[in-house]
């Protein structure tokens, strides 16, 4: 019976492959892998000669349906994997997955490496209950909306996050929940592992002081058992002219008025736009 096996591989020391995983893979007929460049150095280090097709995020929609054909037709045991970690956890893999399930090939779950879990594993939190919601939104009022939003969620939340935006991450949870507790993990597994722990502010304060912050990849845990909730207000819905006009009535020029804005997420274009508008406004009373 043709059989697609999901496997689990190292998101760092080679040594966390399961001997399941490499016998599995082994014994392969096809591997679909995230990035075949990322697969081959595993296949050449276990010594697997088994044919290579690539299936990722950007066409793995396309490619689902023609995979999960050539394994029924050929009646293969094919191996789903992706670069680093379990497939279809923050990864691809989904919907190849459920290609299989609808053409009716058996899949199996062969489990190993996990960045989130082995994160919350090392904790120290309750997380008898969790929620996973991987890389939250880059822009600043988006990432604020999303973190307020994981509030009504469990009090536990595991997120990735680039080197490049940890900090960033950092500042907008100080920003949300300063009471909250976070396990901050870099490069899991490897050689240069380090995990931090602390509030916000004293993670924020350890990432500038350390050089190397902007390296290796990151997995956070944020305990938020213990954290007031937040009084919930209704927005207005204000013309960015008007927010303007609020922050000026404060005694702020037009400029410092701009600036305000930016720092508080609205977007640079819509700023400016505004500010020409209350311009020709002004000028013509």
């Amino acid at each position: 019976m043709p059989t697609l096996y999901v496997i689990a591989t190292p998101i760092g020391n080679l040594k966390d492959l399961s001997p399941r995983a490499v016998e599995t893979m082994r014994n392969a007929g096809l591997i679909i892998a995230e990035d075949t460049r990322v697969t081959m150095k595993l296949c050449q280090v276990f010594d697997f000669h088994v044919p290579l097709i690539s299936c990722h995020r950007h066409n793995e929609e396309s490619k689902a349906e023609i995979l999960a054909s050539k394994i029924v037709s050929e009646n293969l045991d094919a191996a789903l994997v992706t670069d680093a970690g379990t497939p279809c956890i923050s990864d691809p893999g989904n919907e190849v997955v459920r290609a299989c399930i609808a053409a009716g090939i058996r899949v199996i779950p062969i489990p190993g490496c996990c960045a989130g879990i082995a994160a919350v594993s090392v904790s120290g939190f309750d997380a008898r209950e969790f929620a996973f919601y991987g890389f939250l939104p880059r822009e600043r009022k988006d990432l604020r909306t999303k973190l307020e939003e994981i509030m009504n969620g469990p009090a536990v939340a595991i997120l990735h996050e680039s080197p490049f935006r940890i900090a960033e991450l950092t500042q907008g949870v100080e920003e949300v929940f300063p009471e909250a507790k976070m396990t901050v993990c870099c490069d899991l597994t490897k050689i240069h592992e380090k995990t931090i722990y602390g509030n916000p502010s004293e993670i924020l304060a350890a990432l500038k002081a350390n050089e190397k912050s902007e390296k290796g990849e990151y997995c956070v845990v944020l305990d938020l058992h213990g954290v007031p909730p937040r009084e919930i207000k209704e927005e207005i819905s204000l013309s960015m002219e008007a927010k303007m006009i609020e922050i000026m009535k404060e005694g702020k020029n037009l400029r410092e008025a701009q600036e305000a804005l930016i720092e508080k997420g609205e977007k640079k274009n819509a700023v400016k736009q505004a500010a020409i508008t209350l311009k020709q406004l002004f000028s013509e009373i």
